[in-house]
């Protein structure tokens, strides 16, 4: 003889109080739907956010000489920067590597003079995938060749130095040794980054010219910019790379460079987990209420069901199995609720610049990076799987008190009860 079908019996429990039933789905559903749409909007544009940072400074994972990480300098390079671009192709999860020299300047014309952070780069070996800033030139053209005596400053430098297109600007930096060096380029291309805080002092280098001025060798840089597929693969690409660094060099991760978007990324997360939190606790309060109500309501007839030969255990699992189709019942909604407002954001994100207008504010500029004003939403795999995770167990473990109390009943004493 067979026992009870206890999840058929559950699932039909659950509809004697179709109202309740449906007010709990809907607490689950919408509770999953805001978790989504909050965490697609961090995935997407924290991402993108950092992604963009990466490709305007150090990359993912940036290699560099120990001294630079607390007294940068023009002095400490890396000997061999290109030797390591090559030893590093193939890494697990390099995407890019690029060897660079950054550091501060004096720019002056006949009539001005202002201080500048430059980036000398290699136009052969770069491109908007390692530098972000090659898809901000708004006027002339780009850096021509690594030997060029060519330079592009960004907009409100240009304008600070009252230089224009084709008129030549003095750079003025310390050389390896501690000495002033300095030489002549030609401003060929301006650029407009969207963060004023950085057309205000950005000036791109061709490579070897600066390699020259600074008496550096062909192959000396000051760092070795790594980039993985996304920001989520630094950690991985920093352990594989590690072992392949030479002698007086460290690889570091993008959040121990840009301290200050590491920061602005955490507090923003930081403050979306603790409303997550907040919505779950709602949702699980709402299921404990449904399922202790209609286990109390019950009484009488569990007393019946244990006297006619039910245990303890089955009881539980009958509870527990009612949890069990709230769960799935509710994340099954909340994905088609969600559905819909995620497809259209994803196809049509929020566009802030209005908001921004309002505030004074032309562009959205967060620790000197000049981000979009739209903000798109996109969820990372995981953290999905992870929401929905948390929404089920939160569900089923709403359900393990009542389910207890349930096999805690007394037949001889609740079967009096009317």
């Amino acid at each position: 003889m067979t026992g009870p079908n206890i999840p058929k019996m559950a699932w039909r429990n659950l509809w004697r109080n179709r109202r309740r039933t449906l007010l709990t789905l809907v607490a689950i559903a919408f509770g999953l739907f805001l978790a989504i749409l909050m965490t697609a909007m961090q995935d997407r544009s924290f991402g993108d956010m950092i992604n963009t940072a990466a490709r305007m400074r150090s990359g993912h994972v940036a290699v560099m000489h120990p001294g630079q990480i607390d007294a940068p300098s023009l002095k400490q390079t890396i000997p061999d920067a290109s030797g390591l671009v090559d030893a590093l192709a193939g890494a697990d999860g390099l995407e890019h590597a690029v060897a660079r020299i950054n550091g501060p300047a004096m720019l002056a014309t006949a009539g001005q003079s202002y201080g500048a952070a430059f980036i000398a780069f290699d136009p052969a070996a770069e491109d908007v995938d390692t530098l972000a800033y090659l898809e901000g030139l708004s006027e002339g053209r780009m850096i021509a060749d690594r030997d060029s005596n060519d330079i592009v400053l960004g907009q409100k430098l240009a304008q600070n130095l009252r230089v224009k297109i084709g008129k030549k600007v003095v750079v003025t930096m310390m050389d390896k040794n501690g000495e002033i060096a300095a030489d002549l380029f030609i401003v060929r291309g301006l650029l407009a980054t969207g963060s004023e805080s950085t057309d205000r002092i950005l000036a791109l280098l061709p490579i070897g010219r600066v390699q020259q001025t600074l008496g550096y060798a062909p192959t000396e840089a000051t760092e070795v910019a790594l980039f993985a597929d996304d920001a989520r693969g630094a950690p991985s690409l920093l352990a594989a790379v590690t072992d392949k660094l030479p002698e007086q060099s460290v690889a570091l991760t993008w959040d121990e460079v840009q301290v200050e978007l590491r920061g602005f990324v955490a507090m923003k997360v930081g403050g979306a987990r603790f409303m997550e939190a907040i919505i779950i606790i709602l949702v699980a309060a709402s299921i404990f209420n449904t399922l202790l109500v209609s286990v109390m309501e019950r009484a009488r007839e569990f007393g019946i069901m244990l006297a006619i030969g039910w245990s303890p255990g089955q009881l539980f699992r009958l509870v527990m199995w009612e949890s069990a189709w709230l769960a799935l019942v509710g994340v099954l909604t909340g994905g088609l609720l969600t559905a819909g407002p995620y497809a259209y954001l994803h196809a049509n994100p929020i566009d802030l610049s209005a908001a921004l207008e309002a505030q004074g504010q032309q562009s959205l500029d967060i620790g000197g990076v000049g981000m979009s004003t739209e903000l798109p939403i996109g969820i990372f795999p995981e953290n999905l799987v992870i929401i929905i995770a948390i929404v089920t167990c939160a569900t089923l473990l709403s359900g393990v008190y009542p389910a207890w109390k349930a096999g805690r009943t007394v037949p001889v004493e609740t079967i009096k009860l009317v």
